[in-house]
């Protein structure tokens, strides 16, 4: 295995790190905002160096999504696709454990909140959206694919709730805010406005159905069904 440094906000290490590089998986920046630059030092490092593939970890539908954290995402396949360089694009739609981040929370209050209404998620576990990137990179025939990943169930939060509720043995429910108070609720319990406003703007996106598809091109890629909600509540319940 070879380790090597390479740090978004220092372009200067993108070059060494993928010296001799043939596939690169882009999984996008944590930044809040300001990736589109990164992204960008990243891709014009990948043409120089040769790299014959890029693979960019993006949002579900984000050519057509209404939710702010899609433009950085449709920006930066707009950069790939200008540059030349062979890809495929992984739109990946939400993660479960970002709901289940609220699970702590959830249990101590007996509720889950939010802004999505009655929209409903389809959520996937991490371990499946990387098995994606996983088999796109070790095997042939995705350059130039799009593909649009969820899982082959989806849920509501008030499902998500029902389903908390009846593993934990505590009444669970979930009590649906206006994009405006769930943002409060996020920044009253610590996290920082801007990615309040984010995740409360994808929520109100969700009630509008951008964080659904069933396409079923997850299970199809990674050749199994996808883990379902339930698995992983019980995972989270465990501890």
């Amino acid at each position: 295995m070879i380790v090597r440094e390479a740090d978004y906000s220092r372009p200067d290490t993108l070059g060494p790190a993928l010296d001799g590089v043939e596939k690169l998986l882009l999984i996008s920046s944590t930044e809040v905002s300001g990736r589109l630059p990164r992204h960008r030092a990243v891709i014009e490092a990948a043409k120089v160096a040769g790299v014959s593939l890029i693979a960019y970890t993006s949002m579900l539908h984000a050519d057509t999504s209404p939710a702010t954290l899609a433009i950085e995402h449709r920006q930066t396949e707009e950069v790939i696709a200008a540059s030349g360089l062979p890809a495929v694009i992984l739109r990946n739609g939400w993660y479960t454990e970002n709901h289940l981040m609220a699970l702590p929370a959830a249990l101590e209050h007996g509720a889950f909140v939010g802004a999505a209404k009655e929209g409903r998620f389809s959520s996937a576990a991490r371990q499946d959206y990387a098995e994606a990137a996983a088999m796109v990179l070790a095997t042939d025939g995705h350059a130039g694919r799009t593909y649009e990943l969820a899982a082959d169930q989806a849920f509501t939060l008030a499902g998500l709730a029902a389903e908390v509720s009846r593993q934990s043995g505590k009444a669970t429910v979930y009590n649906d805010l206006s994009e405006v108070a769930y943002r409060d609720v996020l920044t009253g319990a610590g996290l920082p406005a801007d990615l309040a406003a984010l995740l409360a703007d994808a929520d109100a996106a969700a009630s509008r159905g951008a964080l659904f598809d069933n396409g079923g091109t997850l299970g199809r890629l990674i050749g199994r069904p996808t883990i379902p909600m339930e698995s992983l509540v019980a995972t989270a319940l465990r501890g």
